[in-house]
């Protein structure tokens, strides 16, 4: 049931079209100035809300980008599962290539990663609460597939996500090489060799 004005604030008493102008202010500054260049108070002026609102919400920039990332990495990467293992595979690759090398969302990511090198605590807080959901959605894929018949039986899912995922960030992260769709679909075809049973 709606109030009598036009602000509507959802369970957590925040207004849902504040938040995400609060999110999307939040991954623009990090594009334009970098982590450093991050303010509380540059994202409210962007986002058109009271410093003290956003306060009220979340304790630190470091809070909003987080959320903000979590919300981006369940959108954008959460593994197909439509029931060809391959494809699914390839495509969630490719995805997750684009979204580290050409979305802002990814920078977010990149910049948070590296902020982490420098803050353990930051560290901690992106690995429990944004990475370690994104390995679950990663590794359910492939439980799925094992429960299926089209991965080994005795494959560890985990190790799975590793090998899968862990050269793409390698290239983007460490080398700076390119990551394009021929690298992506090999790693899923020299995997698929190696543990798939059909």
């Amino acid at each position: 049931m709606q109030g009598q004005s036009g602000h509507h604030g959802n369970r957590h008493g925040r207004s849902e079209a504040a938040r995400e102008a609060v999110l999307e202010a939040a991954d623009d500054l990090l594009t334009e100035r970098g982590f450093a260049g991050v303010t509380v108070e540059g994202i409210a002026a962007r986002a058109g809300v009271a410093k003290q609102t956003i306060y009220r919400w979340w304790p630190s920039k470091v809070d909003i980008l987080l959320e903000a990332l979590g919300s981006d990495l369940a959108q954008h990467l959460t593994p197909a599962d439509r029931g060809t293992l391959a494809e699914d595979l390839r495509d969630h690759l490719r995805a997750l290539a684009r979204f580290l090398t050409r979305s802002d969302p990814g920078m977010v990511l990149r910049a948070l990663v590296g902020q982490a090198q420098h803050d353990p605590v930051l560290a901690a807080r992106l690995r429990t609460e944004q990475l370690a959901p994104q390995r679950e959605r990663e590794s359910g894929r492939l439980h799925r597939a094992i429960e299926a018949g089209e991965l080994s039986p005795g494959l560890d899912p985990e190790s799975a996500v590793d090998q899968l995922v862990g050269p793409v960030y390698y290239r983007v992260l460490v080398t700076g090489e390119a990551v394009p769709p021929a690298f992506t679909d090999a790693l899923v075809d020299g995997f698929l060799r190696a543990h798939g049973t059909v």
